[in-house]
């Protein structure tokens, strides 16, 4: 235990990824969910994504949503909202809705990048240089999400090569951030390991982080082996609301609680309170009218502390 890290940041990904898969609920609905989520005291939200309405109705109001973000801003509250984009178009509107952090998406499978985004891995690279001179020249920061990093629906095992090309462009043009996502949920321990090894060898001081499905029951155990690895920037949603609309079969992001509950046993530090977490899954469990997946939502904590 010795070697891990004594603090982890989490990115709520809550009202993005944990929404985009379900039906669309009201403005009013995400704001409750929001005002849940911020009470746990975490530091960073994913708000919402820049992406065409017809493919993500659920995420259809992401202007008027991010309009909203402004009750939760500085001095009261301490949290960084980002937005999630697939184009330079998409980088426009987040910034013109008053986003200053971004995060864009490069599949590194050509079949999943071409059902999201509606191109090869080859073009959406070339295009972080446009998104991130937008986020230059509006004073706003850029992180670039490798997806299906581990595993395709489409095309099946990811080489790891496709993955190392696009960290090594987007460190050569001089983003913010990186992080390595496994879209559909089939990393192992192992597998996380070897391959986030190879990404810190390239990235050198830029923050890494990652994001882990639990799909097929390894996303906590996934989770745990980035940690290990060094990755202190984890992504995680509410009752492990969420799941890719575009990769068949993949469901549920780790959930918030579960991480924290992990992570605090290592004495690890998030910042996040596991009670009000639990409290937040409860409230998007409602809002959704269905059940999560979220073990602690079931479970709670530890009886006798």
């Amino acid at each position: 235990m010795s070697d891990l890290p004594s603090q982890v940041t989490i990115r709520e990904v809550s009202l993005r990824d944990g929404l985009q898969i379900e039906e669309p609920i009201s403005l009013d609905a995400k704001i409750e969910l929001l005002e849940a989520v911020v009470a746990t005291g975490v530091r960073e939200v994913e708000a919402t994504a820049f992406v065409s309405p017809s493919k993500v109705p659920a995420l259809a109001d992401a202007e008027q949503f991010a309009a909203e973000l402004k009750r939760f801003s500085a001095p009261h509250f301490d949290v960084e909202f980002s937005a999630l984009v697939a184009s330079p178009n998409g980088a426009r509107r987040a910034i013109a809705a008053g986003l200053n952090s971004i995060e864009y998406v490069v599949s590194a499978a050509d079949s999943h990048s071409r059902a999201n985004v509606g191109r090869g891995t080859e073009e959406a690279t070339v295009a972080i240089a446009d998104v991130l001179r937008i986020a230059r020249d509006n004073e706003a920061k850029l992180e670039v999400i490798v997806a299906t990093a581990w595993d395709c629906p489409f095309d099946g095992p990811t080489a790891p090569q496709r993955v190392l090309d696009i960290v090594t462009a987007a460190c050569d043009l001089g983003v913010d951030r990186i992080a390595i996502a496994d879209t559909i949920g089939t990393a192992t321990p192992r597998r996380v390991g070897t391959l986030l090894t190879q990404v810190q060898q390239i990235i050198g001081d830029t923050p890494l982080g990652a994001h882990f499905h639990n799909t097929r029951g390894a996303g906590l155990a996934s989770a745990y082996a980035a940690v290990q690895a060094g990755v202190t920037r984890l992504d995680a949603s509410v009752g492990g609301l969420g799941g890719c609309p575009f990769a068949p079969g993949a469901s549920g992001n780790i959930a918030t609680e579960d991480l924290v509950y992990l992570l605090r046993d290592s004495d690890i530090d998030t910042g996040v309170d596991l009670d009000r977490t639990i409290e937040a899954a409860g409230v998007a469990q409602r809002l959704i009218g269905h059940e999560l997946p979220s073990s602690l939502l079931r479970a709670g904590d530890r009886i006798g502390g």
